[in-house]
């Protein structure tokens, strides 16, 4: 597992050893950000389920302003540091221990807003549903931004709009067995005429 491009390109990445964390693939980590494009560059990023912190980091190196990480195992959080620290991109990182959740509703209170989140929970838990709807409630997704959810395609994850607390999924990449889903909030998809990455 590496950098792919940007400031850390070709780093090596440390990973985390865990039966529940499965790296998200270079290929796959690859078309992802071919997607999202210039919407990281300045962009403020959240790593929800950190694990080894490899989409934050790629987001970081590609431009991003600042990447939140959130995982609940300190052993994880640990990786992420090291993988920070090695790649020289620690200065524009922050770790919180914290539960999913209990992190998105803390950085409700403190008025933090993301323009791009990335959502990466253990498969086949529910947890992605979960996730959505604390983003939506507690209004974490900045204007425009994009909430980006990697799964098992067997895993059910809310489609329309209202599913997910307000959040409405608009695009899917496919990679075999695992699907990036994209949803942007409800609201925010009338006022924007479609971008030609929105289109699959």
């Amino acid at each position: 597992m590496r950098v792919i491009t940007g400031k850390a390109k070709g780093h090596s990445l440390v990973t985390v050893k865990s039966r529940d964390v499965r790296p998200t693939a270079d290929r796959v980590k690859e078309s992802l950000f071919n997607v999202l494009g210039p919407r990281v560059i300045d962009a403020e990023f959240l790593d929800l389920f950190a694990g080894s912190g490899a989409v934050g980091i790629e987001a970081l190196s590609r431009g991003a302003r600042r990447a939140v990480f959130v995982d609940l195992a300190t052993q994880h959080l640990k990786v992420v540091e090291q993988n920070l620290t090695a790649t020289g991109l620690l200065a524009g990182a922050e770790l919180l221990r914290r539960d999913a959740r209990a992190a998105v509703a803390d950085l409700g209170r403190r008025g933090r807003r993301f323009d791009l989140i990335f959502v990466d929970p253990p498969y086949s838990k529910g947890l992605v549903d979960e996730a959505l709807t604390a983003i939506a409630e507690h209004g974490v997704l900045a204007e425009g931004g994009w909430v980006i959810c990697e799964h098992y395609k067997k895993d059910a994850v809310p489609t329309a709009a209202g599913e997910a607390g307000g959040l409405t999924k608009f695009r899917e990449l496919l990679f075999g067995e695992i699907i990036i889903s994209l949803y942007e909030a409800t609201a925010s998809a009338p006022t924007r005429a479609p971008r030609e990455e929105d289109r699959s």
